[in-house]
């Protein structure tokens, strides 16, 4: 896994120990001397993840870490503060400002290469996320990056997994004070509570009675519905190796017992953060394919989608030996409706349209706008004669009805043609499908309008 880390010291010494930690575990490694250099090359993307010292001349670590996670363009950046300051009221300094972690000299090898590696992981899987989202910003979403930077990480649901009494207890009174918590003392339950309750963190002992926390762990990036999960996990100072275990199959962050109140509290904020971020990022990435498949008026798929699709429909069908019958649908004199009433009444007409399409077809078929007041829609395992049945059925069910406009102030009669097919033929050209529904559908026109027009193969 490589990664390009930003080594940022002002001491040579410590920049070359550094350097060759991590080049001999195969990252690319870069180097600032000042916060100034720093904030610089991050603002440029060159870096994913930062390793920053405190006791800087020009700006302290806190400050750059206090920027960077500011910055709507660098706050994804994991930082990690690697200094020799070991005060409680350091380290939590330095997760107030938003570092992912601080780790105190001399570090651990192992520790700092479990960490990294950690980090690794999650912001490589960030920047996916990112990249894929760019196209929301081209088609008028939103970004999430500064709601990001201004979210403060509280009120967030949290599952606490412990059964200690006495623990979970005074954990639970400390979360509370920004979160809703629930306990969960009994880890043979936790994970089924996990899946059930929408967390946004889960809190897990790996010092349970009798069950194993990692596996606990393990299972919840396993499962669907907790992968995105952040996991903070507790444990007695012992178990410091079954912690480094623990980032490799997926725990986000971990704290040594005794737990410190205020650390406690900017590590659960520092994760909701991030999980926020990124449920954010992918449901911009959802957004916007859903966007660019479906018509904006009425909620339909459009006609990109309907003959990518539409392919992939005839393919099944003739492998299966089933039919497969496609309609085109005219809005009668639609034209008209526009310029006796606007395009706004237009508009409503066809967001009504399309409630009634609905209504007249099944899940499995597939209603699409073809372009102006044409629509096509496709159904699966179906004849000529049930689909004229469906095609009539949704005639009347226009004709009907009036249709209300200008917010139901007026209402007016529509009707519709209809031009119906099947795919007979195994590998039948869809273009072919396409053109003699057409035909059907300019034989229901010139025959008068307001029917359906059937054309066999």
């Amino acid at each position: 896994m490589s990664a390009r880390i930003l080594v940022v010291d002002d001491v040579p010494a410590n920049v070359k120990l550094l350097e060759a930690r991590l080049s001999a575990e195969y990252f690319d490694v870069m180097t600032a001397s000042n916060g100034t250099e720093a904030l610089a090359i991050s603002r440029r993307a060159e870096c994913d993840i930062i390793l920053l010292d405190v006791m800087m001349p020009d700006m302290d670590g806190f400050e750059v870490c206090r920027r960077l996670k500011t910055d709507p363009a660098t706050h994804h950046i994991p930082v990690v503060m690697v200094t020799a300051l070991d005060s409680p009221a350091d380290r939590n300094r330095g997760l107030e400002a938003g570092a992912d972690d601080f780790l105190t000299k001399p570090v651990s090898d192992v520790v700092l290469i479990a960490r990294v590696r950690s980090l690794t992981r999650l912001k490589m899987m960030t920047d996916e996320l990112r990249m894929r989202a760019i196209t929301s910003l081209e088609i008028g979403m939103q970004a999430p990056e500064r709601s990001a930077v201004a979210d403060t990480g509280k009120g967030g649901r949290i599952l606490l997994v412990d059964d200690r009494e006495s623990s979970y207890e005074r954990l639970a009174t400390i979360l509370a004070a920004e979160h809703t918590i629930d306990v969960e003392p009994n880890p043979t339950e936790a994970l089924f509570h996990a899946a059930e309750g929408n967390y946004d963190l889960l809190i897990v002992s790996l010092d349970l009675n009798n069950f194993d926390g990692l596996r606990l762990c393990s299972q919840a990036r396993s499962l669907e519905r907790t992968r995105h999960v952040p996991i903070l996990a507790i444990a007695d100072p012992e178990n410091s190796t079954r912690l480094l275990r623990g980032l490799e199959i997926g725990v986000n962050d971990y704290l040594l017992r005794p737990i410190d109140k205020t650390e406690l509290l900017a590590r659960a904020r520092t994760q909701i953060r991030r999980r926020r971020y990124t449920d954010h990022l992918r449901d911009n990435v959802q957004n916007s394919i859903e966007m660019a498949i479906t018509d904006a008026l009425t909620g339909l798929h459009n006609r990109r989608y309907m003959e990518s699709h539409l392919a992939t429909l005839a393919e099944q069908a003739s492998m299966r030996g089933k039919p497969l019958a496609l309609m085109i649908l005219d809005i009668d004199y639609f034209k008209s409706i526009n310029d006796n009433y606007g395009h706004d009444a237009g508009d409503d007409v066809l967001r009504e349209f399309a409630v009634r399409v609905r209504k007249s077809i099944r899940g499995i078929d597939l209603a699409c706008r073809y372009g102006g007041e044409e629509f096509v829609i496709v159904m699966p395992e179906t004849d000529l004669h049930v689909a004229g049945m469906v095609a009539e059925r949704l005639r009347r069910s226009i004709a009907g009805e009036p249709f209300a406009i200008h917010k139901g102030t007026k209402r007016i009669e529509v009707t519709i043609s209809i031009g119906l097919t099947t795919l007979e033929r195994k590998g039948e050209a869809v273009a072919d499908v396409l053109k003699r529904a057409d035909t059907a559908l300019y034989r229901a026109k010139h025959d008068g309008r307001n029917r359906v027009v059937s054309q066999a193969a």
